[in-house]
Formats: structure tokens, C-alpha cells, sequence
């Protein structure tokens, strides 16, 4: 089925002309990613070129997705922009609150009665705003956007930083907050500073052991885990086009874990063949008809360094199989290499799970391959040496595997299929033992490997490899071995080695599925009633934050000084607070306790100097709010990284923080910041961060001539009686800086349409 197929048909309508006026404004031939941005420009055709890096733009995205640990709040904040339907199609997905501890079914049933309240609520709200709602185990939201939504040229925004994925459609398809959502759904600009390009021409072809997840695996130890920020990564090349559209979508998926704004690629035969087979035909046809307007223009790629801000090329016939890791996804090993590393690194060799699936990894194609590696277990007399656990990317891919006989395959050797749903990918594990805190190794074909990140265990060494690498690991059950040239005993006492795994692009038999999960919304939602209970302990309405007082912020203390990787993992936890994604109360009180005290190198230990005693981090700032004291948090590089959950920045905002201070911050979580009316600065010096001291009391002067472009000073108030002045920088524009002086972007929009109505 085709959704939305006259909007889609409007896009394309415009295309060819708002290319050549793109082509017109900045005299030169366009990469995709250009095409696509220029192509979305609220303005309509362009009038000028827009500077890399610097000009903020603002576009009109074609849709808006979200995931309902997220919805909740982007939803509760478009209830208050006076909306009575979202202006662009939008849809809500039921992925991230069903924790994996039993089978599918079980887990399911459990989360459906946990979660019931949360669930009506997102049903409703859909129901009454006009948003798609897809249903617990429906599927991963970004699986079930790239099997239904996602589409060639087009332009997504959603609620999740791996949004990126439905890039493997040709797609841009960005990370936001549910402040940016609202925006979009409210029918306003969506803003978004021209990124610079980064071009990744691939050569030859993958063979063997080799897979698309390998790809991203090497351009992360490439760029790292910054190394793409305020970029979009464009993949094109024959080797580009050699592989399957969801091969594209893993590797544009995990490009949300090397900082990148997203990745996408050019349209080709592979996205073609895919569009048909999802029930698309119609899409396909339009996308054929201006096929040329789908990729970048011949000369760029004949000439790449004229084009991108800078150019890796990486050749897939000589490109080995990776593991990444551990605790972060850019540390990459060549599996050849893995065992030496573990040695030297003491990492624990014994592999104690091995999970695939995810929002990464878990097509048909990935799924056909990993199934071909369990049947050799049977074949040649192997037994399974780790705990396997598949996670479907959606119902339509549950029900087809299971229907083509993959899930009597993992069966038999004793694997789990847990349900639809992200489940350890985001920490919904109820991993049995992991309380204990162990030091052991799990290997997966998910996209983060943060501390704590699957199990809530500190000491749980996880590795990133794709999902026919993953099977072959735990089949062995150790992380020194190498598939490629090693052998395993079966229970002859014979030496075996594994085959290079096989599998389909698209299911021979075609895609099928009875229910897919999808609960279409009501033509008219104005008798829709959404209730709250104002006892709730999962759901809380939103109140307006307070506007900014006009004045410079003086006496300010300081909460923390993280130290280190500060990812939104450790500023706002995933797993058992997913629950309170929905009660920004309740749910600040996970504010930054996985961060890391420079001054006392604990978690969730910071000193409250109104008392001189160490406690929480949350309940610390709750002290200073009832005392009528402002914070400030310092931080490390890259503050902010990972997620793009808005939670990590409205937490600090609801507890009482006024800014935020670091050597540099994740995009994401910037603009999250931004858009709460907080203030978000990096050291204009980063040795500066030296001299924040733990009993510090900090002003921010400057505000009352707050302009783009101009530093802020902060002084530096000890506890000696001596005081320094340092400099601050800060990337708002004017219309950033309106939100910060009315307390929020939401403030604006609700003023506005109060105006207007």
C-alpha cells in the first residue's frame, strides 16, 4: 500500500523546476543531498545559495515520524500550539516501551498491560490530530517508515536520531527533538544550518563475509564519533549501487553514530526492486520518471573533491568484516585483528550473548543471511556456545520469515525471538543477571554500545558487527574467533568451518503480513476526547516555561562538571525510565546521574553548596530550585551525543538550570537546548574548562545585548574571593535567540496562533 501518494506526486511535481533554480543560484552542478535540500525549501525555488556550515535555512519536510518514547512529548507540546490537525503526514510507532524478557509473546501481553495508559493516550491523540498510529508490535518505527513512508528525494524529520535510516531510500531524513516535530506538524519553517557534505565513494563489491553494516563500521573508525558533525554523508559508486536499498539503510542509520546530520544515497535500481516488492509500485513509477533529479549530477561524482568538503573511498571487495567496540561505536577492529586486540585490551573472550535485529539490521536480507549461518549448526553437527536473540524489525517481517521457515531454523538451535520492538538496543532487557555487574562480552547488530547501554551493566563489554558476523560469534562463542579462516569442533570431534553466509534481497515468495499494526486516524478528531489523569504517574500536561527576566544571570552554582563522554545516555537514561517519558517530573529525576563528577570521579555524586554535601545529581538541582538558585552544568567534547531525546535537554530546564557550558556539542542536543530557552555555550578557549572549580558561583553577563555572532564573558566567582572573566561563544541566530528571551520555542507558537485566532 501507498501512503500519501499525492503528496508524494506534488514533490516530484516540483522537482525538475526547483533544481535548475538551484543549479541557477549556485552556478554549479548539485550533489543529491543539495538537490533534496533545495528542493524543500520553504522559500519554494531558490533566490540565492546558501553557505555550508554557516547560513541557517528553513525547509518545509514532507513528514514527521516518531517513536512513543518520544511522541509523548512532542505530542503533549502540540497539544498546546492550538493545532486542531497536523499540517504534513505524520505517524507514531509503539517500539520502544516492550522490554525484552521472555519470547515475543509474553513480552508483548506484559507491555501492552504495563503501558496501557501511555498507549491510549498516543491512540488518541493520533486519532484526534490526524496522525498514523502503528500499534504495539506493529514493529521499529524506522523498519516500518522504510517499509511504507519513506520515499526517493524526499525529506522526513522524526523523533529519534536513527530517523536517518529511511536515507537507504534516498531519502533526507533527519533526527530531531519533539520541539522541532511540533514545528513541523504546526505547519511552520523547520530550521536548519546548510550542512557541510562529506562524499564516501564506494568501489567494487561486497563478497563473502563481508556486509553493508561493515561499511558504516569503517567509516566510523574513519570520522569517528563527531567526525560528521553538521555534515550529511553521501554514498554513491558503483559499489553504491550494488547493494540492496536496506543495505543502504543500515549504513545510513548508524551514521547517526559519527555525528552526522544523516546519509543518503542516489536513486538506483536496488530502491526500485524495493519499492515494489513493499506494495509501492506506483511510487516507483514516479521515481523512475525523474530518475536523473534522484541522484547527484554526473560531474560530481566524475570530480568528487570539487564537490564535498572532503571525500573517503573505500573498496568493498578488500573490505573486511568489523567489530566495534567496546563502549563506543567508532573503536573498530578488522575481525583478523579482533583477536590481538582483545588480548592486549584484557577484554573477556568468552561471548556470553549474541543479539541481532534492531532498527539497524533486521530485513529480510539480514535476517535470510544470519538464518543461513543457524542452519549449519544443524547441518554440521555445531552447537550453539552463546545465548542468541533475534529482534523482528516489524510485524511484516515476522510474519514472513516465519512463513519462509527462518524461525524454525533459530528455533531448533535454541535462539529467542523477542518481539517487534527495540527492546536491547535501547536497554528494554531484562537481562537475567545483570544486576550483579559482571565483567563479560555480548555481540551485536545494533548501532550503540555505550556503557550500560543494552543491560544497565557497567562491565558489559558490547561489540557492533553485522548480523552474519554476530551468528558466527556466538556460534563459536569467543571473540578471538575469525570465521573467515577458522575452524570449530562439532560433536564428531571433526574440524569445521563455517560457509560465507547467503541470503535474498526481497523474500522470493514476496512480502506478507495479516495485521500489520496500523490504526488509521479519524477524518474529523474534534469529538476526540485525550485525557490525562492528573494522579498519573506516567503522563503529565505541560506547563509553559518561564520567559527569560531580562537580565544578565548572576549566582549562578555549579551542578556538575562532567568529565569525559557525556552522551544523552548519561544525561537522561533509556530502559526502566522509559516509562516516565511522558511525565517530565518524574522523569527528571534520571537528570545526568550516569555522568561522570570531574571533581570526585563518582556518578550521580555532586556537591550542594548550600549544604556542603554530597548527594544526587537530581535531587541536588531540586534543592537549589526550591532555594531560588540557578545552575549551570560544564561539560566535556561532543556533549550530548547519541539520541536526539529532547528529555536531556527539558529535564535541566524543568529542574531550574539556566545554561549549559562545554568544548563542543552533539547538533542534536544543541538545538534541543535552544528550543527549551536554555542556553547553550562552549568555551571559547577550551583550556577554560580547567578553571571551573567544584564550589565555583558563575555569572553569565552579556545577555542584555545578545546577538549572533557576539561572545557572552562568564566570570568566574571562587570560593577564595578571587574571581576570572572567560570568554564564551554561542551559535544562536535571532530567531534562537527570540525563543531563549520567551522561554521556549512552544512559547512563540502558542503566542502566535493565540494572535492569529
Amino acid at each position: 500500500m501507498a501512503f500519501d501518494i499525492e503528496m508524494i506526486k506534488k514533490v516530484y511535481a516540483s522537482f525538475a523546476t526547483r533544481i535548475d533554480a538551484a543549479r541557477k543560484a549556485t552556478g554549479k552542478p548539485l550533489t543529491l543531498t543539495e538537490k533534496i535540500l533545495y528542493a524543500h525549501l520553504t522559500e519554494g525555488s531558490a533566490s540565492k545559495a546558501y553557505a555550508r556550515g554557516k547560513d541557517y535555512v528553513d525547509f518545509a519536510p514532507d513528514r514527521v515520524a516518531m517513536q512513543d518514547a518520544t511522541a509523548q512529548m512532542a505530542l503533549l507540546q502540540f497539544m498546546q500550539s492550538g493545532r486542531t490537525k497536523v499540517a504534513v503526514p505524520s505517524t507514531a510507532h509503539c517500539d520502544h516501551l516492550i522490554e525484552a524478557k521472555v519470547n515475543s509473546k509474553t513480552d508483548l501481553s506484559r507491555a501492552v498491560t504495563e503501558s496501557s495508559e501511555v498507549f491510549d493516550f498516543l491512540a488518541s491523540v493520533s486519532n484526534k490530530y490526524g496522525i498514523g498510529f502503528w500499534k504495539p508490535g506493529a514493529g521499529i518505527i524506522h523498519q516500518v517508515v522504510l517499509e511504507n513512508y519513506a520515499f526517493p528525494g524526499g525529506m522526513m524529520i522524526g523523533t529519534d536520531s536513527h530517523t536517518v535510516n529511511a536515507g537507504g531510500l534516498g531519502m533526507i531524513a533527519i533526527g530531531v527533538g519533539g520541539a522541532d516535530a511540533c514545528d513541523v506538524m504546526a505547519g511552520l519553517p523547520w530550521e536548519l544550518k546548510m550542512p557541510k557534505l562529506i562524499g564516501v565513494k564506494l568501489t567494487g563489491k561486497l563478497n563473502g563475509w563481508t556486509a553493508p553494516k561493515d561499511v558504516i563500521l569503517k567509516v566510523a573508525g574513519i570520522l569517528t564519533v563527531k567526525g560528521g558533525t553538521g555534515a550529511v554523508v553521501e554514498y554513491f559508486g558503483e559499489g553504491a549501487t550494488s547493494m540492496s536499498c536496506t543495505g543502504k539503510g543500515t549504513i545510513c542509520n548508524m551514521g547517526a553514530e559519527i555525528g552526522a546530520t544523516t546519509s543518503t544515497f542516489g536513486y538506483d535500481e536496488s530502491m526500485s526492486r524495493y519499492l515494489k516488492a513493499t506494495g509501492r509500485e506506483e511510487i516507483a513509477a514516479a521515481a523512475d520518471a525523474i530518475a536523473a533529479h534522484l541522484t547527484g549530477d554526473p560531474e560530481v561524482y566524475a570530480n568528487p573533491e570539487a564537490y564535498f568538503d572532503q571525500v573517503i573511498e573505500i573498496d568493498l571487495t578488500t573490505l573486511e568484516p568489523h567489530l566495534n567496540g567496546p563502549f563506543t561505536p567508532d573503536l573498530a577492529t578488522p575481525i583478523s585483528q579482533m583477536k590481538a586486540a582483545a588480548a592486549a585490551n584484557g577484554w573477556p573472550t568468552k561471548i556470553e550473548v549474541g543479539l541481532i535485529g534492531s532498527c539497524t539490521n533486521s530485513s529480510y536480507e539480514d535476517i535470510s543471511r544470519a538464518v543461513s549461518l543457524a542452519q549449519q549448526v544443524t547441518d554440521k553437527g555445531l552447537t550453539l556456545k552463546a545465548e542468541f536473540n533475534i529482534n523482528p524489525g516489524s510485524e511484516q517481517i515476522r510474519y514472513t520469515i516465519e512463513r519462509d521457515g527462518f524461525l524454525g531454523v533459530f528455533d531448533k538451535i535454541g535462539a529467542n525471538v523477542f518481539a517487534n520492538a527495540c527492546g536491547p538496543c535501547i536497554g528494554m532487557w531484562a537481562r537475567v543477571g545483570a544486576e550483579k555487574a559482571e565483567k563479560n562480552t555480548i555481540v551485536h547488530s545494533f548501532n550503540r554500545n555505550f556503557a550500560k547501554r543494552a543491560d544497565g551493566n557497567p562491565n558489559t563489554f558490547a561489540f557492533v558487527g553485522s548480523p552474519e558476523l554476530v551468528t558466527a560469534m556466538a556460534i563459536a562463542g569467543t571473540l578471538d574467533f575469525n570465521p573467515l579462516t577458522d575452524t570449530l569442533t562439532n560433536n564428531k570431534g571433526e574440524q569445521v568451518k563455517l560457509d560465507p553466509p547467503t541470503g535474498n534481497e526481497l523474500p522470493p515468495k514476496g512480502f506478507a503480513v495479516e495485521d500489520a499494526g496500523y490504526q488509521k486516524p479519524a477524518e474529523d478528531g474534534s469529538n476526540v476526547v485525550v485525557k490525562v489523569a492528573p494522579d498519573s504517574k506516567r503522563l503529565q500536561l505541560l506547563d509553559p516555561f518561564p520567559a527569560w527576566e531580562g537580565t544578565d544571570l548572576n549566582g549562578l552554582k555549579l551542578l556538575i562538571k562532567a568529565k569525559g563522554k557525556c552522551t544523552t545516555d548519561h544525561i537522561s537514561m533509556a530502559g526502566p525510565w522509559l516509562k516516565f517519558r511522558g511525565h517530565l517530573d518524574n522523569i527528571s529525576n534520571n537528570m545526568l546521574i550516569g555522568a561522570l563528577n570531574f571533581f570526585n570521579e563518582k556518578t550521580d555524586s555532586v556537591k550542594n553548596q548550600l549544604t556542603g554535601e554530597y548527594g544526587p545529581v537530581p535531587a541536588t538541582q531540586r534543592a537549589y530550585k526550591a532555594a531560588g538558585v540557578g545552575t549551570i552544568v560544564v561539560g566535556d567534547e561532543n556533549y550530548g551525543e547519541g539520541s536526539s531525546r529532547e528529555h536531556a535537554a527539558m529535564e535541566p530546564r524543568h529542574l531550574g538550570v539556566r545554561a549549559v557550558l562545554v568544548k563542543s556539542f552533539a547538533r542534536i542536543h544543541e538545538t534541543n537546548l535552544k528550543k527549551q530557552g536554555m542556553l547553550a555555550l562552549t568555551f571559547a578557549n577550551k583550556a577554560d574548562y580547567d578553571k571551573i572549580l567544584e564550589d565555583d558561583t558563575i555569572d553569565i553577563e552579556g545577555l542584555l545585548a545578545f546577538e549572533p555572532n557576539k561572545s557572552l564573558q562568564v566570570v568566574l566567582n571562587h570560593a577564595d574571593g578571587s574571581n576570572e572573566t572567560i570568554q564564551v561563544n554561542h551559535t544562536y541566530n535571532q530567531q534562537q535567540i527570540e525563543w531563549f528571551k520567551a522561554g521556549g520555542a512552544l512559547n512563540i507558537i502558542r503566542r502566535e496562533f493565540a494572535a492569529n485566532n
